[in-house]
């Protein structure tokens, strides 16, 4: 099965690392969330494993073969799709416009809007006049079209209300089930939870709570309450 893999990988800014020693394996079709408190380093692991920065130590695999060195630009060419925060779209375009910088035909973005319906009505609004859960749709309406093996997703709750959030959760669980593994940092711990197949928490820096079966954290609140004070 299609694998992605970190192996003791740490990342350092400035003075010293502000993550160390993640070991995770993300499988294809899986949803991992990656949860923590804020300033654990869970964006920075994101963007080392996509070539946004570089990792200082340890591997970074797919498939077994390491993209250690590669560019973001080679990342991506293998799979890798990136969903920073901050619903990056282009404003100025529509809807149908942002989706088709991926897409690239019109055949292709009828696939995506097959997989995306709940745009099919905005498809030729201007995005900037859309609401936030509209525009984090058509973020990750972009993100599938490009093929993804492999979807890293950063906050992407930011500056949403729940309710809406949860909107946006059925959507990457069919991204997931098309086959692409997805890496999930999130806010929103239990509602990350309830979607993922597997977890785990970092905390000041540190993996708290490895990898595991998500329903084990999300039914033992003490035992997330630890993993979340790094116990």
């Amino acid at each position: 099965m299609s694998a992605l893999e970190l192996d003791g990988v740490t990342v350092t800014r400035g003075a010293g690392p502000v993550i160390s020693d993640v070991n995770l394996v993300l499988r294809a079709g899986g949803i991992l969330a990656l949860v923590g408190p804020n300033g654990a380093g869970k964006t920075s692991l994101l963007e080392s494993v996509s070539g946004v920065i570089a990792h200082s130590k340890g591997d970074i695999r797919v498939d077994g073969d390491s993209i250690a060195k590669r560019s973001r630009v080679q990342r991506s060419r293998l799979g890798l799709a990136h969903i920073e925060q901050g619903r990056a779209i282009f404003p100025s375009l529509t809807v149908r416009e942002n989706i088709m910088l991926t897409a690239g035909t019109p055949a292709a973005l009828d696939e995506v809007i097959a997989s995306f319906p709940e745009l099919e009505k905005r498809i030729d609004a201007q995005s900037a006049l859309l609401s936030g859960g509209e525009q984090q749709m058509v973020v990750l309406a972009r993100a599938f079209a490009s093929h993804p093996r492999f979807l890293l997703i950063d906050e992407m709750s930011l500056g949403l209300a729940p309710v809406v959030f949860m909107r946006l959760l059925p959507i990457v669980e069919r991204i997931a089930a098309s086959g692409v593994g997805v890496l999930l940092v999130e806010q929103f711990t239990h509602l990350a939870l309830g979607i993922a197949s597997e977890a785990m928490v970092v905390a000041s820096g540190r993996v708290s709570y490895p990898q595991g079966p998500s329903r084990d954290l999300e039914n033992d609140a003490e035992l997330l309450r630890r993993a979340y004070l790094g116990g």
